[in-house]
């Protein structure tokens, strides 16, 4: 017998060798009939997998993110099961769950495929799901692994074999089909109830473009035919919120070949509600302490050498710059923290100097593959709303949850209210990717956990996801749509310090270095932007607007008067325009609302008489008529 400790923290003990789906049903039938997988001491298993020692054990349901993508994860296995059928000698590349759905990637050879036989696929994907097929997981030496994909002639299989070892490879077969694959997956098929493929792409393998270009196959799938339903109407008005689409639409930014692919032009319009936003946060910031800094958009190779930024990111940032110099190499810069480092090296620091905090709209530059830019959410430049804080190790803590303080006053005011925060911790398993002492990062891992207990945020560990020179913390928010987010970030770092030597002068009159906190309420602005414009719909909050009112005369005898109304919100800050076009006012307004204009301020004979204006709100439409101070104090309010 073994002991299993349930989510609700009883001990009950079951004959060794159960398994999850079986302990579920020993509560309750209805309970059995939604578990998708399980988490066994920590870790996500199949839910038919035998348990063969004491452990703790939760269920995971569709309403878990890893039982989602253990759903997604084996409908990317049936997919590939119906593409083998419908396309025999297809090789196989690899076929994760992603955040919505799944995909897989595919070499047809010669075999032609489009978007046009998704349908196709589609269907012989149910008519698997509804045969019911287990999906069985079996341990196999390296030795077999590699003999069954050379016989089926697959490289990338065979590629992806040279990365382990034996007794860390496990193969998972449902009906016909078999593939390498670590898990976990559902007990069958027939949970998979709906099913949609959504696209084509070309994906090359393992991302580099000297590598095979596969077909991407996106798809979404779900255990009810009602879920996808919705889904699909999601998808629908996600695609009018696009913010490619909006933003050019609404004149807000732009992209040219010549410039380059990956590098925003912004237009009038949209550097206004760019510069909105940076004077919020400057705002912010300076009530909070922090002092303003500018540094280049370059820096010595040698610095990002010294940073460990060269070394991690070298691969993803543009070639160094060749001066004429004899070996003078310069850097577009990926990162503001090497800069800040030295701005704070430039003056001694004593502990009562200490903390230090350097603010600055820093534009940085990352080389990301072509097929990986995407609008303004992935660019090749774009500005951080970076700080760094130089403190002692005993203010950590409080500088830290004072940093969540001022990311949870950034998402009250731009309307997310809806956030998770997650703390990414090392890898466990891989000390490699990581800088510095063990016992510096456990001290950072713990103060970022205590912080966040503290403040009473909602929490998700991530191992693994924690920046090479430290852990942190990133904002996961959720949009109009429901759609999740990764904003603001907080990280903590004892490496940089160390690599630049920075140091203060303590009560003892010794050298003591301070500690690094690294912070980005929104990231960067560009992927904000994208996320704002995509959250509102384009309907931006009134004091965000790039044009609060438009101001419409029924004719053109009415041009100066509006000019005058013009000049007279100007004077209060308030920002519009005059639709001078020799059109008819229903024309006016409607090409106001489609600019998505706020207020629409109609002047005609009346108006004018009488020193008023005909307001009409932008989805609440007419307000009445009003005297230019009244309406000026209706906005001040909403302000």
């Amino acid at each position: 017998m073994i002991h299993i400790t349930l989510p609700d923290g009883a001990v009950k003990r079951f004959p060794k060798g159960i398994t999850g789906l079986a302990i579920a049903q020993s509560i309750h039938e209805v309970l059995a009939r939604q578990v998708l997988a399980v988490v066994v001491n920590d870790e996500v298993w199949d839910a038919t997998r035998a348990i063969c020692q004491d452990a703790t054990f939760k269920w995971l349901t569709w309403g878990d993110e890893e039982g989602k993508n253990a759903f997604w994860h084996s409908s990317a296995h049936l997919m590939a099961e119906a593409l083998e059928a419908l396309y025999p000698g297809i090789r196989l590349g690899i076929g994760p769950p992603i955040e919505n759905g799944f995909y897989y990637d595919i070499d047809f050879g010669t075999k032609a495929f489009d978007a046009s036989k998704l349908a196709t696929v589609e269907e012989k994907m149910l008519v698997l799901a509804r045969q019911k097929n287990p999906y069985k997981r079996s341990e196999i030496s390296k030795e077999k692994a590699i003999k069954y994909f050379k016989e089926k002639g697959n490289p990338y299989k065979l590629e992806l074999l040279e990365g382990l070892e034996d007794g860390q490879i496990t193969f998972y077969q449902q009906g016909n089909f078999i593939d390498l694959c670590k898990g976990p997956h559902l007990p069958h098929t027939g949970f998979i109830k709906a099913v949609k493929l959504l696209n084509v792409a070309g994906a090359y393998w393992r991302g580099d473009e000297k590598n095979q270009q596969l077909t991407r196959i996106y798809g979404v799938s779900f255990p009810k035919q009602t879920a996808l339903k919705v889904y699909l109407e999601q998808l629908e008005e996600a695609k009018k919120r696009d913010h490619r689409k909006l933003g050019k639409e609404l004149g807000l930014f732009t992209f040219s070949d010549k410039v380059g692919m990956g590098l925003p032009l912004w237009l009038p319009k949209g550097t206004i509600l760019r510069e909105r936003l940076e004077k919020f946060l400057r705002k912010a910031q300076e009530e909070a302490g922090y002092a303003t800094v500018i540094t280049p958009h370059i820096g010595q190779k040698e610095l990002y050498i010294t940073s460990g930024h060269y070394e991690n990111y070298g691969q993803d940032s543009f070639q160094p710059i060749r001066t004429p110099h004899k070996d003078e190499e310069f850097l577009l810069k990926p990162m503001n923290c090497p800069h800040h480092c030295e701005i704070y090296k430039n003056t001694p620091r004593s502990y009562r100097d200490l903390p230090i905090r350097l603010a600055e709209f820093g534009t940085v530059y990352r080389y990301e593959q072509h097929g990986e830019l995407h609008g303004l959410t992935r660019t090749r430049g774009f500005t951080q709303d970076d700080a760094h804080i130089f403190c002692r190790p005993d203010q950590v803590k409080e500088e830290f949850k004072k940093v969540i303080d001022l990311v949870l006053y950034v998402f009250e005011t731009l309307g997310f209210d809806t956030y998770t925060a997650q703390i990414s911790l090392r890898d466990p398993h891989d000390a490699s990717k990581y800088i510095g002492k063990r016992e510096d990062w456990e001290k950072a891992e713990k103060a970022i956990q205590e912080a966040a207990k503290e403040k009473g945020l909602k929490t998700v560990t991530e191992l693994g996801e924690a920046a090479f020179y430290g852990p942190k913390l990133d904002f996961m928010v959720k949009d109009a749509l429901g759609r999740k987010w990764q904003l603001g970030t907080v990280q903590l770092d004892y490496q940089l310090p160390e690599r630049f030597q920075l140091a203060y002068i303590g009560a003892d009159n010794e050298k003591h270095r301070p500690v690094m906190i690294h912070r980005a309420p929104f990231g960067s602005l560009e992927r904000l932007v994208a996320i704002l414009i995509e959250h509102t719909g384009g309907q931006f909050p009134l004091w965000l607007s790039p044009e609060q009112v438009a101001i419409l005369p029924i004719s053109e005898k009415y041009a100066r008067y509006s000019e005058e109304v013009y000049k007279t919100l100007a004077t209060e800050d308030i920002r519009g325009y005059v639709d001078y076009r020799d059109e008819k006012i229903g024309k006016k307004i409607r090409d106001a609302v489609l600019n998505k204009i706020p207020y629409m301020l109609i002047v005609g004979e009346r108006e004018q008489r009488e020193g008023k204006v005909s307001v009409r709100r932008q989805g609440l439409g007419d307000q009445g008529s009003m005297t230019i101070d009244a309406f000026v104090q209706q906005l001040t309010r909403e302000f």
